[in-house]
Order: structure tokens, then C-alpha cells, then sequence
């Protein structure tokens, strides 16, 4: 059931008058909430060219105008509104809703070196009734895989979703939007708590290949053997025997699936992080893969493609609508995996009901998967709200 006053919007401008496009894209997000205040308000500005001082002042134009409660965005090569992609800036979007019954907590971020490493700053307390962490962080400046993995620790089992910015010029060119406020460093966002209905959903975009297969020797991120024999000879046997065009996907990129929850009677879509194939060694039988794996694990080889992807986001989603939806779709996605920069906010909006979606092309997309939070690539990371 959809809660009385609660609206959602979303806008979507483009053109070198990065000002103006923020006023387009708030006035077309606020439409929908019919006058009320926004309780939430989410900006993504991609600059393009344009550079960082354009940037802040869209999205302090932006902020200014959507008069929010919470205030909160970030900067990135491309953005996502009113059901379409733009890969490459200049562009802003704007994602606008009234939550009647929740608590939205801003988020303001720090890292700073110490003599034990890295102390990062500005989480709030957590509470009995938050439900989910929304977060834009600067890969550059803040230690976004620590992070999470103190938080997995201290939290366990507490959603946190997101994505990294990801504007032209690399480091000191992004920018964090936080009521009213414009940072270059850290992370920025939200908790979500109270009467308010989300889900987090995290498509990797992968279909298996091969046999699921446990780990019986390994080193750190390296497999030895699979199932009693080395690794490479397994995934060589694999790779033989699909069809040329299996082949030709697995030559392009060959990624592994590590099972979550060793105890599952079956494993399925949902159940495997899915990390890149990094190298291979013949002579030793060796494959090493993007994560720490251990033996007793077990692991199924996978492959990327258009069609997989679409399937692994729609059979995620499931056919509960939503009202609106936040996107954080891999720089990778768009016109690289699909037709079309449309592909995931299209289908978002198909799947939940025309919802309102915003977000942006990520550097990287920070989700849950198998009740802890993870740096994935490649991904689509969305909240949705019921």
C-alpha cells in the first residue's frame, strides 16, 4: 500500500548552461510532489568540460531551489532522470520526495590518516529504527573498502547503497553536495529510518558457466585447485565446451561467482559476489580472481553480457512497484553492456510502475550482497521505495 503523502519525482536536463539545467531538472522533479516540501532531495551533476567550479554552482543553484529538508548529490561522468541515461555531461539530475513518517539524517564524511591508519569521521549514532545508509563518496579521499568493512563488523547485516563519483579530471575534481553545502573530500548522504519501505537490490549482471565448485586449494586471491584438480584445468574444460559464442563472452571478460552462504542447498542469482578473473597461469594450473577466497568455498565461473545483465535486474526487482528508486549504475553499463544509456532506468521504470529514478553513472557501486556490504563493478545498485 502506498502511503498517503508520499510522492516522488524525478528531472533530467542537458546543454552547457549547467545553471539552467539544474533549474529544469528540480522544477521537473518537484512537479509531482503537487507543492509540498520535499523531505528528500537528490542532485547529480555530470560537468563534462565544464570542470568543477560549474559543478558546484549547479548544484547549489539545485539545492537552493528545491528548498529540501535534506539536501544531498554528488558529481559524476554521467547521470540518469526521467527515464534516461546521459553517459557524458554537461547534465544534471534531480530526484525529489516527500516521506511522511521517515527520518532522514544527512551524512557528512571525513577521512584523515592517524598513527593506527585511517580514522574516518561523521557517522552518526545508529538507531533502532534506521533502515538504510544512502552514500556518494570520493574514491580519492575517502577509503570507501575500509569503510565498509568496519561497518559490516559494527553493524552487521545494516544496508548501506551508493556509488562513487566518478566527474572528468581525477582527483580534487569531484564534488559532494550536502544541504546547501559543497565538499571536494570524503562521502555524503543519508540514513533512512522510521516509517519508510526500501529495498536494496544489487545486479551483478552475471550468468554461471560450468558447475558450481568448491575451493580445495587456495592462497589469498589465488585458486589452485577446484574440486580436487587445478584450477586452470577446470575452467579450461569449461570455457571448451560452451558454444563459440559462449567462448568469445568468456575471452572478453571472464568473471568468478563466490557462493555467500556455504550452507545453501542450491545456489542462484543473488547468491555469488561476483568478482573479475585477473590472470591465469597455465603451467602452475593458478587463477587468480579480485577477492580473498579460502578453501571450502565454493565458486562457479561466470560471464557478462546485455542479455544476462537485463535478466539478472529484472528477476531481482520482482513485480512489487515502487514509488521511486535511486540508480547507481557502473560507468561500464550503458552504451559499453547495452544498445541504449537508457537501458537501466528504462527498465527500472517498466519493472517497479513508472516510478521516479534518478542517480548516476558510478566509478564504482556500493551494495549489499548476501548481507554485507561490498565495492562492486559493473553493477546496478538501487533503492527502491514501496
Amino acid at each position: 500500500m502506498t502511503h498517503p503523502g508520499r510522492r516522488f519525482g524525478d528531472g533530467l536536463a542537458v546543454g552547457p548552461d549547467l545553471g539552467g539545467a539544474a533549474e529544469v531538472a528540480v522544477a521537473q522533479a518537484l512537479a509531482p510532489l503537487e507543492g509540498a516540501v520535499p523531505d528528500l532531495v537528490w542532485v547529480f551533476v555530470a560537468p563534462g568540460r565544464l570542470g568543477g567550479d560549474a559543478a558546484e554552482a549547479a548544484g547549489r543553484r539545485a539545492m537552493e531551489l528545491a528548498g529540501a529538508r535534506t539536501s544531498v548529490g554528488g558529481t559524476s561522468g554521467g547521470v540518469i532522470g526521467d527515464g534516461r541515461g546521459v553517459e557524458h555531461g554537461p547534465a544534471v539530475a534531480v530526484w525529489a520526495a516527500t516521506l511522511p513518517g521517515a527520518t532522514v539524517r544527512p551524512v557528512r564524511l571525513t577521512a584523515e590518516r592517524s598513527e593506527g591508519g585511517v580514522r574516518v569521521a561523521g557517522l552518526p549514532e545508529a538507531r533502532s529504527d534506521d533502515r538504510v545508509a544512502a552514500l556518494v563518496v570520493d574514491p580519492y579521499s575517502f577509503p570507501v573498502g575500509a569503510f565498509l568493512e568496519h561497518g559490516n563488523a559494527a553493524l552487521p547485516g545494516f544496508p548501506v547503497v551508493g556509488g562513487l563519483t566518478g566527474a572528468p579530471g581525477g582527483p580534487g575534481a569531484n564534488r559532494l553536495f550536502l544541504d546547501g553545502e559543497v565538499h571536494d573530500r570524503g562521502g555524503v548522504g543519508v540514513v533512512l529510518g522510521g516509517d519508510v519501505g526500501v529495498r536494496t537490490v544489487v545486479s551483478q549482471g552475471c550468468r554461471p558457466i560450468g558447475p558450481a565448485m568448491v575451493v580445495t586449494r587456495a592462497e589469498r586471491n589465488v585458486l589452485l585447485e577446484l574440486a580436487g584438480s587445478p584450477a586452470y584445468r577446470r575452467l579450461a574444460e569449461i570455457v571448451t565446451a560452451l558454444p563459440p559464442a559462449e567462448q568469445e563472452l568468456a575471452g572478453r571478460g571472464l568473471h568468478v561467482g563466490i557462493a555467500i552462504n556455504e550452507y545453501a542447498d542450491d545456489h542462484g542469482r543473488g547468491d555469488f559476489l561476483i568478482r573479475g578473473v585477473t590472470g591465469v597461469d597455465e603451467a602452475t594450473g593458478a587463477v587468480a580472481i579480485g577477492e580473498l577466497v579460502e578453501v571450502g568455498q565454493t565458486v562457479r565461473f561466470q560471464v557478462r553480457d546485455a542479455g544476462g545483465a537485463g535478466e539478472d535486474l529484472v528477476e531481482l526487482l520482482g513485480t512489487e512497484p515502487a514509488g521511486g528508486a535511486l540508480l547507481f549504475s557502473c560507468n561500464g553499463r550503458g552504451t559499453t553492456m547495452f544498445d541504449s544509456a537508457d537501458h537501466d532506468p528504462a527498465l527500472l521504470r517498466r519493472v517497479l510502475g513508472d516510478a521516479g529514478v534518478a542517480g548516476f553513472f558510478a566509478a564504482g557501486e556500493i551494495g549489499p550482497v548476501g548481507g554485507r556490504n561490498h565495492l562492486h563493478g559493473f553493477t546496478a545498485s538501487v533503492l527502491t521505495f514501496r
